[in-house]
């Protein structure tokens, strides 16, 4: 069943790679009709960038989609775009800058044909200063926003997060941004230019850490699995594995040490407070190695969560996917691909109680509902057929 949340909306979605992508697919989710606007093949040589078209990643972040085929470089196709604009209420683009200057699809331009359109850009820097112009790319926009250098083992030398964590980021504010517009649009009547990059995303991520130097100076280095101010919280070895442990507060600390049979560590003034946890956290995490060693990691997360210490086991993906609770919440959810078959993609993680996101129907094929779209748009099978022959689609 579709969604009705977004039902009423146009999307024309001239993204690639991932940010752009990411940012449509929370639209398409609930109901809105995302047009995936692309080159006709073997016009644009970097359409590899996203994948393959039947790969995991295109079928993930494509579905619910429609696809039309659209050469922005010839004069007809640029016309038929923005005929496209005019019914259209969202435009998503992730060029550089310059290039829909140059395509002449600017905001200028798109609200000349519609003046309630609103365009969301996405860059790797930023629509203007000293690197606008460069391209963006996820490790890239990590490194520069600081991310590399709070993650992995203290002197270990900087590592990238193991998700583009900039690019999905970045198509969540993308994303948000546009819903706020909308709901602007609703007493203005107008449209709007909204624009995030990879590099503003990845800093506005950094959240705490960030704030911690702007506001009290200090710049936070690698922590490894440690927190970066409360212990014991991280990762500790067992007989045979790892888990997670979180004691989070003084609340925590007493049943904690009960839990692991050690109750006399609650009253040693060594430990007293969080602060002293913290300033003598080398000699607890000593303490604690070789007690949690004694143990599998089951027993240890059943007699910890029989304490009510926070706890958690460290998955693999095969695991994460099989635990009761993620099954439960309907993480994975089933669709069927003309080419790969029976396929579970990723849902959207936003429950709602009366207008819920919905996956109805698998990545479309380059171009596949092109004529379906321009008949929608007024124009006979002779004019497509034209166009076609034009090679603007």
């Amino acid at each position: 069943m579709s969604s009705a949340a977004l039902s009423n909306l146009r999307v024309l979605d001239l993204t690639r790679v991932r940010a752009g992508p990411t940012c449509c697919r929370i639209l398409a989710d609930f109901g809105a009709d995302v047009i995936k606007v692309e080159a006709p093949a073997g016009v644009d040589p970097n359409a590899k960038m996203s994948g393959e078209r039947h790969g995991y990643d295109m079928l993930n972040l494509h579905r619910n989609k429609r696809s039309l085929t659209l050469n922005l470089k010839k004069p007809e196709g640029r016309a038929l775009f923005l005929r496209l604009v005019r019914g259209a209420d969202v435009v998503v683009e992730n060029f550089r800058p310059d290039v829909k200057e140059r395509l002449g699809i600017a905001y200028d331009d798109l609200k000349a044909e519609n003046p309630r359109v609103i365009l969301a850009s996405i860059s790797g820097f930023g629509q203007s200063g000293p690197y606008r112009m460069r391209a963006g790319f996820d490790q890239i926009a990590q490194g520069m926003g600081g991310l590399m250098g709070v993650t992995g083992l203290p002197g270990q030398g900087p590592v990238r997060a193991g998700i583009a964590v900039a690019d999905s980021t970045a198509g969540i504010y993308a994303a948000c941004g546009i819903l706020v517009a909308l709901a602007e649009r609703e007493r203005s009547g107008e449209g709007q230019w909204l624009h995030t990059s990879l590099l503003e995303s990845m800093i506005a991520m950094m959240d705490f850490q960030a704030a911690r130097y702007l506001i009290d100076g200090e710049v936070p280095g690698q922590a490894g699995n440690d927190h970066p101010y409360s212990t014991p919280m991280g990762v500790v070895e067992t007989a045979d594995g790892h888990i997670n442990i979180a004691v989070g507060g003084e609340s925590q600390w007493a049943p904690f040490c009960r839990a692991i049979e050690r109750p006399e560590l609650a009253e040693d003034e060594r430990f007293a407070t969080q602060a002293d946890r913290f300033a003598n956290r080398p000699v607890l995490t000593a303490l604690l190695k070789d007690i949690f060693v004694a143990k599998r990691s089951e027993d240890w997360l059943a007699i910890l969560e029989g304490h009510g210490v926070p706890c958690g086991p460290i998955n693999g993906i095969d695991a994460v996917f099989a635990d009761p609770q993620v099954r439960h919440l309907g993480v994975a959810r089933p669709l069927t691909h003309r080419a790969r078959g029976p396929i579970e993609v990723v849902a959207t993680p936003i429950t709602m109680s009366r207008t819920p996101s919905s996956i109805r129907t698998p990545s479309p094929d380059p171009g596949e509902h092109t004529d379906q779209i321009l008949g929608e748009a007024g124009l006979s099978t002779g004019e497509i057929g034209d166009l076609r022959a034009k090679g603007a689609i």
